[in-house]
């Protein structure tokens, strides 16, 4: 694999300058798009760990000051750390199922959480030049299964948003339906009828105009909003020194692992959509990042990081390939963190809101992949075999999440991933049928000559 150039790389699309105004607002669109996952995390923890509104609201802003600084540092890159390409970071899910189960583990709690985020991102950071060097296991039959993937395990979320949520008391209802489409078809025709500017945006008119419609339904909860405070500092370690016990260090080092195995997926995906090539040495500086970005988030009251799948979608559906775009977008989330006022906000966006958007831009990332599958040999019948069971496994998970329930919890972060699990298995089964069956189609042709 060859190393690009400095003109090569001065002249990526990642590097353009775009106008203030137009920054801003596709900025803002990033964090719209991110901010119900990144508090989820929080949110759930919180919870299982019996903490009070206030402690949840703190852990929340913690969560966003940690990965508005991660988004700025891997968009950016400072020194060795950071992949320069357009990256969101937020709080991972890969980790959720292992952090409940500490929870409500005697002696280990919330500071025993903090304390195994704090041993896993120290081990990310040693294990990260090693696991640089798998990308050359990563050819375009490889990415773009995994790419595919990606998008097809996100869309369960989407039909969740669009239905209502979680929360909603009639999942499905007509007025959710009604918002989800407004939202989608106002992406739709500014695609088709405006240019420019506008397209870069779309997904921001779409949602301003869903999120109007919304409140006038009377369906905006704007319920605590007086009471949060107008500025709040988060101070590290607010719940005490963190503690470390060996289990549970060794449980979320088995998740950073997993992490960097969806990253690495993620920058090779996001590396097709803005034209930049992802080599190893970039690779090392993207997965430093999602390792440091652990580390640091131990101290500050937060949990393991990793780049966020959904905003691939948002890069692709605006065309706007710009890597400052998401600088600003983590300025956002730094400011964000400070104002509880103005995080309240954001998070009052009803899920049918967040839906509308998401079956566009999650069917994008889909998309893209199945536009890489173009670049590999698909007419060969093992290639084939390799994207049906990698597609196939990758969405067990998603179909039927209590499908490997019975397997030892401490493959959950592996099994409870789609993701995880269709990257896991393009790569053996690349390994088996092209880097190892090279040698015995090699002694086929021969003896067939």
């Amino acid at each position: 694999m060859t190393t690009p150039t400095e003109r090569e790389i001065a002249l990526s699309p990642a590097d353009q300058r775009l106008p203030l105004m137009q920054l801003l607002l596709v900025g803002f669109q990033h964090v719209l798009l991110m901010y119900g996952g990144a508090v989820a995390v929080p949110l759930i923890v919180g919870q299982a760990a019996g903490l009070s509104r206030e402690e949840i609201a703190f852990l929340i802003n913690a969560d966003l000051l940690v990965a508005g600084i991660a988004t700025v540092v891997q968009s950016l890159g400072i020194g060795p750390v950071g992949i320069r390409m357009p990256v969101m970071m937020g709080a991972s899910f890969a980790a959720v199922g292992s952090m409940v189960v500490m929870a409500g583990m005697p002696g280990v709690g919330i500071q025993g959480i903090f304390g195994a985020t704090i041993a896993a991102g120290f081990f990310g950071l040693l294990i990260a030049p090693f696991m640089s060097r798998v990308v050359r296991f990563f050819p375009p039959l490889v990415t773009g299964t995994v790419i595919t993937a990606i998008g097809l395990t996100l869309f369960p979320v989407a039909v969740n948003w669009a239905g209502g949520g979680n929360q909603a008391n009639s999942f499905g209802a007509l007025e959710y339906l009604a918002i989800a489409s407004l939202v989608l078809g106002v992406i739709l025709l500014v695609n088709r009828f405006l240019k420019g500017f506008w397209v870069n945006v779309s997904v921001l008119v779409g949602m301003a105009l869903g999120y109007l419609l919304a409140g006038a339904c009377g369906m905006v909860d704007l319920e605590g909003l007086d009471s949060a405070p107008w500025f709040q500092v988060v101070t590290p370690m607010h719940f005490g020194m963190p503690k470390f016990e060996l289990a549970s260090v060794l449980s979320m080092c088995l998740v950073v692992v997993i992490i960097f195995v969806e990253s690495t997926g993620m920058f090779l995906a996001l590396g097709k959509v803005t034209g930049r090539e992802v080599c190893p040495t970039a690779l090392r500086r993207g997965l430093l990042c999602d390792a440091g970005a652990s580390f640091l988030a131990g101290f500050f009251n937060t949990f393991t990081h990793s780049s966020f799948a959904q905003n691939i979608g948002l890069v692709q559906m605006t065309g706007v390939r710009s890597r400052y775009v998401t600088v600003a977008a983590g300025a956002f989330l730094i400011v964000l963190s400070l104002l509880p006022k103005a995080a309240f906000l954001v998070a009052s966006i009803p899920p049918a809101v967040l839906g509308g958007a998401g079956i566009a831009m999650f069917g994008m990332v889909t998309a893209t992949g199945i536009k890489i599958l173009h670049e590999a040999d698909i007419t060969d019948r093992r290639n084939q075999l390799l994207v049906a069971v990698s597609i196939g496994l990758g969405m067990a998970p998603v179909v039927r999440p209590e499908f490997f329930a019975q397997l030892p919890h401490w493959m959950e972060p592996i099994t409870h991933s789609g993701i995880a699990m269709a990257t896991l298995s393009a790569l053996s089964l690349n390994l088996l049928f092209n880097v190892l069956g090279e040698k015995d189609r090699a002694r086929h042709c021969t003896a067939a000559h």
